[in-house]
């Protein structure tokens, strides 16, 4: 009976080819210490991406970002590189300082969760968050987002949650925009949107006013997103002084990284101000 045995298929192999089974192992062995190599220098390439994006950046944006610099890698291999060296995005969750007992009136919804467009300053959402301070205490951010290339378009930055402060945000968003009549400006039902002095300045600008429905976050899910972005990459991580530093924190994260070097996957992997830029050009 012909003996098995696991080294047969090599050792055949090696009979035909001529080559001594030392020869063929060290081969092995020099095509496995290559493939090492590249696995340390793809290490090195993702921490360097990791630490730019100050740990914000998981496996698909790093696998994007290798790819656009000319790296052939898979994301499977990006993501088992990033687990072993220990490397994940940041993660925490959303936090609601308090939730309002308000009586709310319904009120008309012009985008029914249409949030397609075919241009930049057609569709605008509106939002509030709370920003907490160590000497100020709770501060308050209202900020406006454009649907179409999800840039910040408008924010602003206040230790009071007045209609002022929602109006002054879409004050900045409109000079710096300065959208044509009929653009959609999407909020939530919250007293400083419903107010007569709110909806006074947004028929002043031409725009139309289209609001969520009651107790349907959907409605407003962009907005809600940019704001638990801001919360996952920045707010949670940083205890500010006051409101000072908050607001210089805000600056940096919005018009530093958001708007202008954060990709992002809804828009084909560019920046926000990238789609801008672009439609700029080809107007």
């Amino acid at each position: 009976m012909e003996k098995h045995s696991d080294q047969y298929p090599t050792k055949t192999l090696c009979d035909v080819l001529g080559i001594p089974r030392s020869t063929y192992y060290k081969s092995l062995q020099h095509v496995e210490s290559n493939r090492n190599r590249e696995n340390k220098e793809l290490t090195k390439k993702i921490i360097e991406i990791h630490t730019e994006s100050k740990q914000r950046y998981g496996a698909p944006k790093i696998h994007f970002s290798l790819q656009k610099e000319g790296y052939s890698v898979s994301l499977k291999r990006v993501q088992r590189l990033m687990k072993e060296a220990g490397i994940k995005s940041i993660v925490l969750k959303k936090y609601h300082p308090y939730s309002s007992k308000q009586q709310v009136v319904e009120r008309e919804n012009l985008l029914e969760q249409n949030f397609s467009t075919k241009s930049i300053n057609e569709k605008w959402m509106a939002d509030i968050t709370y920003i907490h301070t160590l000497r100020d205490g709770w501060c308050y951010l209202a900020s406006v987002l454009d649907l179409h290339s999800k840039k910040v378009v408008g924010y602003s930055f206040s230790r009071t949650i007045t209609t002022d402060l929602v109006i002054k945000a879409l004050e900045n968003a409109y000079e710096t925009q300065a959208p044509e009549e009929g653009l959609i400006l999407h909020t939530d039902l919250g007293s400083q949107y419903t107010s007569e002095e709110f909806a006074k300045f947004v028929q002043s600008k031409g725009m139309k006013q289209s609001f969520s429905r009651k107790g349907c976050p959907y409605d407003n899910a962009c907005i809600e997103s940019f704001h638990a972005i801001l919360k996952k990459e920045e707010i949670h991580h940083v205890k500010y002084l006051d409101f000072q530093e908050a607001k210089w924190a805000l600056f940096q994260y919005i018009e530093g990284w958001y708007n202008r070097k954060r990709i992002h996957g809804s828009i084909g992997y560019k920046t926000p101000q990238e789609i801008e830029d672009n439609i700029h050009r080809t107007a």
